[in-house]
């Protein structure tokens, strides 16, 4: 993240405007493509998060009691 400043003279008022770097190659983002540099830096993180590179962890005890809750609820069928 870069911050640019302006208004640096004594009296006048500091304004501070954050700019965003890109995720992909850290250049500054442009408006258009926001959060991104380019349309192509936005195709790579897009491919990332198809390709399965980026994922949202799960708690996997949650996982678990939920999957056995189920197979318990799951009708019995007889035993011939």
């Amino acid at each position: 993240m870069v911050t640019i400043r302006n208004g640096n003279c004594a009296g006048q008022r500091q304004s501070e405007k954050l700019v965003r770097s890109c995720p992909v190659c850290g250049k500054p983002a442009a408006h258009g493509t926001r959060p991104f540099c380019s349309k192509r830096c936005a195709d790579i993180d897009l491919y990332h998060w198809l390709g399965g590179a980026y994922a949202i962890p799960a708690d996997n005890e949650a996982d678990a009691g939920e999957q056995g809750a189920d197979a318990r609820a799951a009708p019995r069928v007889p035993e011939v």
